[in-house]
């Protein structure tokens, strides 16, 4: 039996029931990949694109592993289209030029362990005024593909490069509108 709607709202309205723009009813986000409760979200874009990983020697020079080197990916927006580019960094830089660059804060298991993790990254750095300039935290999800190969990183193959197809949704959340007018006082 579903509550009644008047029952939903007297939940949200004692603060038990979080209709935010956190919730996405679709998709679960681990507790530790949630943005800071004064953040909203602004934005979602999809990734297509590789991984690129390098082969070398760990601590012991006899034992080799692939290393993540930087992602190559474009952006899509929610029509298909192209809205920038996400490399090495990492960064994301909009069409318009706007550039963030993250700093990995959280990170769990994608839930197919042959995907790539799911990240929570802080913004360190801001560059232009565009799309990315409110952008403060950065959730990368719904990861597909992308891991390191698990063989073919050896001695003979010291500083090689693979690249790994994969896909991703990037969230990106800011301060609220209302916190920014208010920061101004």
């Amino acid at each position: 039996m579903q509550p009644s709607l008047s029952f939903a709202l007297a939940l949200v309205g004692l603060g038990l029931l979080n209709l935010s723009a956190h919730a996405t009813p679709d998709l679960q986000i681990p507790k530790n990949l949630q943005a800071p409760s004064d953040q909203q979200l602004l934005f979602k874009l999809a990734a297509q694109g590789s991984q690129i990983y390098e082969c070398k020697a760990t601590n012991n020079p006899t034992q080799f592993e692939w290393v993540l080197k930087a992602p190559d990916a474009v952006l899509l927006d929610d029509r298909g289209q192209r809205s920038g580019k996400h490399y090495g960094g990492p960064t994301w830089e909009a069409n318009d030029g706007s550039k963030i660059a993250g700093h990995l804060q959280e990170k769990t298991p994608a839930p197919d362990q042959n995907d790539i993790p799911w990240l929570l990254l802080q913004v360190k750095s801001h560059q232009g005024t565009g799309k990315f300039s409110p952008v403060n935290w950065i959730q990368r999800v719904q990861t597909q593909g992308g891991k390191a190969p698990d063989k073919g990183c050896d001695r003979a193959h010291e500083k090689a490069e693979v690249r790994v197809s994969y896909t991703a949704n990037y969230h990106f959340y800011g301060a609220s509108p209302l916190q920014n007018s208010l920061s101004e006082y």
